[in-house]
């Protein structure tokens, strides 16, 4: 059964690019008032957001609209908490985390499951698949964590505004939790959904064996 209307590809278009137009916004907003991280932040998200289309026209890999939303809502969420909703609204942070992780729950999973459909020799047992998404997410935790402890230190030495910052080790934990909260999302009800665009996925890029 499902829970939610799927969106139209139309649909997704229009509001991916209202989510655009948002950032083009953030993006001219830095450029005028002088904020780097405004410009930062909004262009790699702008650039993003366009990758489902690029996906779509270089390989005619055409992405459900749900996951399409997905990818863009994830990096335009978290550019709106980069430019003040984090400061905000106290539970931003928590959905940003949230979102992201399932995503890169979601890529991993997709990725491994892939592989698995593709060679006859490797079989990946589906229990390991719940261990294995947990691993994926938290270790992508770890180095995003060690990332931005770099620009901390980066940013004392050089006087220079980062994109990105360290808020004590309470944030750090809180963000892990929700990551994990974002990782057990996918495991639980992602991995029936993601087994097509897994398919697909051998389909346009493993014509050859490994």
């Amino acid at each position: 059964m499902t829970l939610l209307p799927r969106p139209s590809l139309r649909n997704q278009r229009r509001l991916t690019r209202g989510m655009q137009l948002v950032l083009v916004g953030l993006v001219g907003y830095g450029l005028v008032a002088g904020q780097p991280k405004a410009i930062t932040n909004g262009g790699i998200a702008l650039v993003i957001t366009f990758l489902p289309a690029a996906l779509r026209r270089r390989y005619d890999f055409p992405l459900d609209p749900w996951l399409g939303l997905w990818i863009t809502s994830s990096v335009f969420l978290h550019t709106l908490g980069s430019a003040g909703l984090y400061g905000q609204i106290y539970w931003w942070d928590n959905l940003t985390h949230a979102l992201s992780a399932s995503l890169i729950a979601a890529v991993g999973y997709t990725a491994a499951r892939a592989i698995d459909l593709h060679h006859d020799e490797i079989h990946i047992p589906r229990r390991f698949f719940f261990v294995y998404i947990f691993i994926v997410v938290l270790a992508f935790g770890v180095v995003w964590e060690l990332f931005e402890f770099g620009l901390d230190i980066a940013a004392d030495a050089t006087g220079l505004t980062m994109p990105l910052a360290q808020h004590g080790l309470d944030d750090t934990v809180r963000d892990a939790m929700f990551n994990s909260l974002g990782a057990l999302i996918v495991a639980v009800f992602g991995q029936v959904h993601l087994t097509n665009l897994a398919e697909t996925v051998r389909e346009r890029f493993f014509t050859t064996e490994l």
